[in-house]
């Protein structure tokens, strides 16, 4: 990606072209070897490092005119502290081995900054021209032929959100999963949304039914009337959809049972989003004899005096808490998708709200929330309003 971003882009590659050793990390422009003059007098170098604003694989105008440096504060010649630029002075950590100790403000007008090249050049012509003093022919302009090496992404595109919000470490912890969605309707539809949302290495999808047109009105999106009429498996479909940001996402068109529990092999998370019945048990039993943390969703609706009311759930199994999963916290009683008299009212908005506990839930195993419960069970009743966490991990 970094390397298209510099063919496409006249700003980011007219720095190389003028000899600037800079580099695309991330959703960042680095400059690396940018000479300046530390406290005392003597001439190091350091990192300039600025988020980058795209559309797609193309540039924008900068945002702002703020930057970050990885380096002791810039002084000038005379050891005196280039307080003109000073902003914040804090570590950071931007994940992607970047970090910087400062931040800089130079604000060339009204308008900002026009493009990458003009912020870059201006800031690195800032820094090194103390050092050019001291010694004479130093330039941040060293012609150094640029490493290439790509940096896998599972994104087909850069993740700018992460980084522009300041969370592209908390991110990483995300990175080595592979998490597999084992049944794909309601509330699993809403769950692959959010998921695909993140680094992780792979996206597993269990489900071999049809995506009909019911489950049009309780899954994220619209689909096309025609996508309708073809009546695509919903594992296809779901595919087709987030594989323009999600490389990694792998198909298993088939209803996991006794025969196929095989697939499930090389997971490090799932989430069970099935009716209660035997299926759900023995998937279950393969999860925790691999010593996989699985989250299970369920939801629970009655239509009563002409209102709905009912409670979410989001139970989590990890290898240090499993035994009140087996205790009645999850039911293992009746006919699964195939129990014809089952009650089974869903509708959309509590689909994405049982999701997005179910995420947060597996986030804060992975240290990207705060945890201060460690609940291993977690309920929502609609009419109170009422999030409620039980079995606590102690």
């Amino acid at each position: 990606m970094s390397q298209k971003l510099f063919s496409l882009n006249s700003d980011l590659r007219q720095l190389r072209e003028a000899g600037y050793h800079v580099q695309v990390i991330g959703a960042f422009l680095v400059m690396r070897e940018v000479p300046y003059v530390n406290a005392q007098k003597c001439v190091r170098k350091g990192t300039l490092v600025t988020s980058l604003d795209l559309a797609g694989d193309h540039t924008r105008k900068p945002e702002n005119h703020v930057i970050h440096w990885d380096g002791e504060y810039p002084c000038k010649a005379n050891g005196v502290p280039l307080n003109e630029i000073r902003h914040v002075s804090q570590h950071f950590d931007f994940g992607h081995g970047l970090t910087a100790e400062h931040g800089f403000s130079s604000k060339p007008g009204p308008q900002g900054y026009p493009d990458y090249f003009a912020k870059m050049s201006t800031y690195a012509t800032i820094l090194s021209g103390p050092a050019a003093v001291l010694q004479p022919g130093i330039s941040p302009k060293i012609f150094r032929t640029p490493d290439e090496t790509e940096m896998d992404s599972v994104f087909n595109y850069i993740d700018t959100a992460s980084d522009r919000a300041g969370i592209g470490k908390l991110s990483e912890k995300l990175e080595g999963e592979i998490v597999s969605i084992i049944g794909t309707g309601g509330t699993g539809s809403y769950i692959i949304d959010l998921v695909s949302k993140t680094p992780v290495r792979e996206i597993r999808l269990f489900d071999a039914d049809e995506f009909l047109q019911h489950n049009a009105f309780r899954a994220p999106g619209a689909p096309l009337l025609e996508e309708l009429r073809n009546a695509p498996l919903k594992v296809d479909y779901f595919k087709s959809i987030y594989e323009r940001m999600h490389r990694n996402i792998i198909v298993h068109p088939v209803r996991l049972n006794d025969s196929n529990l095989s697939l499930i092999n090389g997971t490090t998370f799932a989430f069970v989003c099935m009716d209660a019945g035997e299926e759900k048990k023995a998937i279950i039993q393969k999860l925790e004899s691999l010593s996989i943390s699985f989250i299970d969703v369920g939801m629970g609706l009655e239509l009563v005096n002409g209102s709905l009311g009912g409670i979410l759930r989001v139970t989590t199994s990890t290898k240090d808490k499993r035994e009140h999963v087996h205790s009645g916290r999850i039911s293992f009683a009746g006919g699964g998708e195939k129990d014809i008299y089952a009650s089974n009212i869903q509708v959309a908005d509590l689909n994405a709200l049982n999701a997005a506990l179910a995420v947060i839930k597996w986030k804060k195993l992975k240290g990207f929330y705060r945890d201060l419960e460690n609940e291993h069970h977690c309920t929502y009743t609609t009419d109170g309003n009422m999030l409620l966490n039980e079995d606590l991990k102690c």
